[in-house]
């Protein structure tokens, strides 16, 4: 093959198209950092890797508690000015140390509103040359709106981020935010209310009466976006003895919503935290914040309530891509970027897919794109010790964080990976997980895994060129096409992957057939 059909070869990206990470003003934003000076909580995160599915460099939170007491007295808390300040002046010093850049500092509800947030923005920039972008209600439900978008370019419905002192809202779909609104149901403003539970519950629904005039009722998804949402989410799953301790996408049911706000009103907190985990200073906030979300099932009456990690730190990262690279599919460019970065032969992954692709001739799109993913995935994790190498692959796809990727995507990836390493998946700790899977979605899994432990034993430039795989489904029929320079390669091993991808398939006919150029 001459220089030429090289260069063909290597432009020819097929169904998978071409890196983000190639692209240009994707590595202008290979690192970018974000401060959110919150009403509870000062975090610094640093963005790494291709920008279109972040990936977590640093990240590091400070429970400061500014906006504790605004309510009552129009100020930012003493002592959570002292605690930001501290913060703030060694996240700049980090983020120097790491060359970050852009350096974004964005302040909220609580510095927006306060009557001293102008002297605060003051000392902010006296204290540590940081220049804090205090933006309105409404910019903030954008931005945690596009956060959401980062994640699940597909988002539609009603976007709810809680912050300490406030909770926005806005509208999402077909890529874009639309109507939204910023109310003031933040828990740590709902602090002190007078008029016990039945003067509370009075006063957050009106609130959210008037907020349906704008942002509407009956939204396809609700997509909660904040510490507080997260924190009874975690509940939700300990009550539930959900097996999958990942909150991103996390999908909840009105009526769960509503049986875990009840577990929560009977609920010791001290029990909750031990059993959850979740710190001292959010979980105060949660009883508040669990009357909200109760309200919020009452007059919204979403059909679907899905947990988002994504938020306004990564609607800041979202704000600065064009609308070209906001056009990538976010699973797929991170897990490109893992192959690029951990495969023994980066690029495989696409000639893989071409081989395997015959096996699922009737996968929908999303069924497709999550063959895509295990595909160029497949190879990530072989510096793993062999007899761990499964494992590591199970745990990577199922706890990695990962966007646009819904809990069942996670544990049908995870597990073909498993099966790319190993037969069989009985006897694993994993086998509680396999719950969220039904019986087909389990066979399925199985398949692709045990069709890329095959395909990887013809790891060579030119596999689409060495052999060929022919599937009839409804015959039970599965040959493999080999070319007669690849006959060599047929060996004991791979005789034996081939056999146990039939018996995986459940063919009666199966075989190979040399072919001469």
């Amino acid at each position: 093959m001459d220089g030429t059909a090289d260069q063909n070869r290597s432009d020819d990206w097929g169904p998978f198209g071409k890196p983000l990470f190639d692209d240009p003003s994707a590595r202008a934003l290979s690192r970018v950092g974000v401060i959110d000076v919150g009403s509870n909580s000062v975090r610094l995160v640093v963005f790494d890797g291709a920008a279109r599915s972040p990936a977590y460099f640093y990240n590091e939170k400070v429970m400061a508690g500014l906006g504790a007491g605004l309510r009552e007295t129009g100020r930012l808390n003493p002592e959570g000015r002292i605690r930001a300040v501290s913060a703030l002046k060694r996240f700049a010093l980090v983020a120097k140390a790491m060359q970050v850049s852009p350096l974004i500092t964005v302040a909220t509800a609580a510095v927006r509103e306060a009557e001293d947030g102008p002297a605060f923005e003051a000392e902010v920039l006296a204290e540590t040359g940081l220049k804090l972008w205090v933006i309105d209600g409404s910019e903030e439900a954008r931005l945690s709106a596009q956060g959401v978008l980062l994640g699940w370019p597909e988002a539609d419905g009603l976007i709810c981020d809680i912050g300490g002192s406030s909770m926005e809202l806005a509208q999402v779909g077909d890529g874009q935010v639309g109507a939204r609104l910023s109310t003031e149901l933040g828990p740590l403003r709902l602090l002190g209310l007078k008029g016990g539970k039945k003067g509370l519950r009075k006063h957050i629904r009106a609130i959210l009466d008037e907020a349906t005039k704008t942002v509407g009722t009956k939204p396809k998804r609700l997509y909660l976006v904040g510490g507080s949402w997260r924190a009874i989410a975690r509940i939700d799953m300990e009550r539930r003895g959900y097996p999958l301790a990942v909150l991103h996408e996390y999908r909840m049911t009105p009526d769960q919503v509503r049986q875990t706000v009840a577990y929560i009103g009977k609920s010791d907190i001290a029990d909750l935290r031990a059993q959850t985990g979740i710190g001292a200073e959010r979980m105060a906030l949660v009883p508040i914040a669990a009357l909200v979300l109760k309200e919020l099932m009452t007059v919204l009456k979403p059909k679907e309530i899905d947990i988002s990690s994504y938020g306004i730190r990564e609607g800041l990262l979202y704000e600065q891509m064009p609308d070209r690279l906001r056009a990538y599919d976010p699973l797929i460019e991170a897990c490109r970027w893992a192959e690029a970065n951990a495969a023994r032969v980066p690029g495989f992954g696409r000639r893989l897919h071409s081989f395997i692709q015959p096996l699922f001739p009737n996968a929908n799109p999303a069924r497709r794109r999550i063959i895509k993913a295990a595909c160029l995935l497949h190879d990530v994790s072989w510096r793993a010790h062999p007899d761990y190498r499964h494992e590591v692959c199970f745990d990577n796809a199922t706890r990695a964080n990962l966007g646009g990727l819904n809990h069942s995507e996670r544990v049908f990836l995870g597990l073909a990976l498993l099966h790319r390493y190993k037969n069989s998946r009985a006897g694993t700790h994993y086998e509680p997980l396999f719950s969220l899977l039904s019986e087909a979605e389990l066979r399925d899994a199985e398949v692709l895994g045990k069709a890329m432990r095959f395909a990887a034993m013809f790891s060579a430039e030119a596999l689409d060129e060495m052999g060929r795989l022919k599937y009839q489904p409804r015959k039970k029929v599965l040959h493999l096409r080999l070319d007669k320079k690849a006959a060599p390669l047929f060996g004991e091993v791979a005789q034996a992957r081939f056999q146990s991808l039939a018996k995986a398939l459940g063919v009666e006919d199966f075989g190979v057939k040399i072919r001469a150029r």
